[in-house]
């Protein structure tokens, strides 16, 4: 398959930030208007690990999630199916949920990525400790391995915001496939999943300057 030389382009610097699977978590970060770095950094908090943002093909979480980015089958009916396991088509359901919970929120990044995780938009969700000592909430931890794929340093703490804004007006100029509709997230924290017909939607280009999402405290 000839990719598009955006798309070729973006696999190659994943690549280059040790990112796994790359030219489908690009493919499906294009699909959905989404910053690339932003999804391999849900991939290599899932099933990369601290220190790592290459994500893993595998069944985890006692056997309830299901490829790169780890989908619940006790909440999602695709993560029964093989397809879960099937690189392209676990990236795109997981740009898919991202995205909308992106919509649902704002834009609020710290809170799509707690949903995406615990199905609350305030919950602190899965805690990471990384080598460091240091114990992160979910969001915080995404955008650690985020820090680590856009800039290549785990030590920053502001992004920089040359980069991300051209990283922002290339995204600007695709438009995002039509997304379900999703139902607001209930009391308890399952994760949110897309109805088997969803509605579709426009969605906006989600801009990608998370300075404002990164916590001092949390670097």
């Amino acid at each position: 398959m000839i990719l598009p030389a955006s798309i070729h382009a973006t696999s190659a610097q994943l690549s280059r930030h040790g990112v796994a699977y790359s030219t489908e978590i690009a493919t499906a970060a294009k699909a959905q208007g989404l910053d690339p770095d932003l999804l391999a950094a849900v991939a290599a908090q899932e099933t990369g690990g601290p220190g790592s943002n290459a994500g893993r093909n595998i069944v985890g979480d006692g056997g309830h999630g299901h490829g790169i980015f780890q989908i619940d089958d006790r909440w999602h009916s695709f993560a029964r199916s093989a397809s879960a396991l099937d690189p392209q088509a676990n990236a795109d359901y997981a740009a898919r949920m991202l995205r909308s919970n992106l919509n649902r929120y704002g834009g609020d990044v710290r809170k799509a990525l707690s949903a995406y995780n615990a199905g609350s938009p305030n919950a602190t969700g899965t805690r990471t400790t990384w080598q460091d000592g240091t114990t992160l909430g979910y969001a915080d931890s995404v955008l650690r391995h985020y820090r680590q794929i856009a800039h290549g340093d785990d030590r920053a703490t502001v992004a920089d915001v040359g980069t991300l804004r051209n990283a922002a007006a290339g995204a600007a100029l695709c438009q995002p496939a039509p997304m379900p509709y999703l139902p607001p997230p209930p009391l308890s924290p399952p994760p949110v999943m897309p109805p088997e017909n969803p509605a579709s939607s426009q969605a906006p280009p989600q801009s990608t300057d998370y300075s404002s999402a990164i916590d001092p405290d949390a670097a």
